[in-house]
């Protein structure tokens, strides 16, 4: 069995600064963060995951979850996997077979829609407490490559400046993480530590020594 422990707190660490972020835009602009228990829009964004939060939730997965349940999501998991497959196959044409710009892809990326294997019938995701970084911020304003997003429920008013969080900087710090984490368990793999992966992928994924070239 590998243990994640140590670089795990780390990435909670993480997590708790960008809660307390949220949290300070939403008490500023409570008009505008329109965040509430059974919204699921940003369920159904389509963005991958580092290889940290890959291997952190896969872990709480298996962990915290009944048998019956893992089946029954790695089932959706499988059918969302099939779509991801689908879209990238699509961006990848736009990209090199179209000669779309990378903006032009991105803003494609964008308006895809997916349903989260764990978002469940009473949309409500089943892994909560444990949903990744992007999931934590969806409802306040971004930016990532210089681009402005705003969830298309929230309040916030194009055009107006607002605080914002800058994913590229967070991603940077996932990144750093996910070498920690494979120099934690002894992995010579280096090349992994920048790998993306959509949640169906690392529901579905075992992170193994094997996996992880030990």
């Amino acid at each position: 069995m590998l243990d994640f422990s140590k670089t795990f707190k780390k990435y909670e660490a993480l997590v708790s600064e960008v809660d307390k972020i949220f949290g300070a835009m939403q008490d500023a602009h409570r008009d505008c963060v329109r965040c509430e228990i059974h919204c699921c829009d940003c369920c159904y964004a389509v963005f991958d995951l580092t290889l940290i939060e890959s291997v952190y939730i896969n872990h709480h997965f298996n962990a915290s979850l009944a048998r019956r349940d893992r089946r029954r999501l790695l089932r959706r998991a499988e059918r969302a996997d099939r779509k991801f497959y689908q879209i990238k196959r699509k961006l990848q044409k736009m990209y090199l077979g179209e000669g779309k710009t990378p903006e032009e892809v991105l803003l494609q990326l964008a308006e895809e829609r997916v349903p989260c294997p764990l978002l469940n019938d009473e949309n409500v995701c089943d892994m909560y407490a444990r949903r990744p970084i992007t999931c934590r911020v969806y409802g306040i304003p971004t930016s990532i490559g210089g681009t402005a997003h705003i969830c298309g429920k929230a309040g916030f008013k194009r055009g107006t400046a607002y605080p914002t969080v800058n994913l590229d900087n967070i991603n940077d710090r996932l990144f750093e993480l996910s070498k920690e984490l494979l120099q934690e368990i002894g992995s010579n793999n280096s090349k992994i530590h920048m790998s993306l992966v959509p949640v169906s992928t690392a529901l579905i994924n075992t992170y193994d020594k094997e996996y992880f070239g030990i």
